[in-house]
């Protein structure tokens, strides 16, 4: 398994695991957006044939920055296939992205949104990597689903 930065070629991929495992998607732009403003903070799985297995796609929050707040990223989404589930790739797409975001952009935390009913996804967040809840935001979801404000603090590196 080899895990490296997104590329813009691989938008197409993104998009396709995107709608087999997720309910919400996005328009082309948007992957463009962030894999072009926040080049390393996104990253892919790839198997041994080179496909692309699993994403993390992320970004560091302006609003924040702008409004004289503390600089955070943000998880926008994150999905492995479901036959590559259980490997610990999720972990590792995570760790990277959050390394990069202490690391290039010096943010003190990364935020995410989970469904409320997205029990493996919470733990993976709470358990495995040490996020905690830090609000719960009413219909986040188009579905009108609750979604758990998720928050880890981040340990800069120089």
């Amino acid at each position: 398994m080899n895990i490296r930065l997104a590329r813009v070629p691989n938008f197409v991929y993104h998009q396709a695991g995107n709608l087999v495992n997720l309910p919400e998607n996005y328009l082309m732009k948007f992957w463009m957006y962030h894999i072009l403003t926040w080049p390393q903070l996104s990253f892919v799985a790839e198997n041994d044939k080179g496909h692309i297995v699993g994403y993390v796609l992320a970004k560091i929050d302006e609003e924040s920055e702008e409004k004289g707040g503390e600089m955070h990223g943000h998880v926008n989404s994150i999905s492995v296939l479901r036959s590559y589930r259980r490997l610990g790739l999720a972990k590792r797409l995570m760790m990277l992205s959050q390394d990069a975001m202490a690391s290039v952009y010096k943010a003190n935390y990364v935020s995410l949104h989970v469904r409320k009913s997205n029990i493996a996804a919470i733990g993976l967040y709470r358990d495995t990597l040490g996020f905690e809840v830090a609000e719960v935001e009413k219909k986040y979801y188009g579905d009108g689903e609750d979604a758990y404000v998720m928050k880890l603090f981040l340990k800069n590196q120089s």
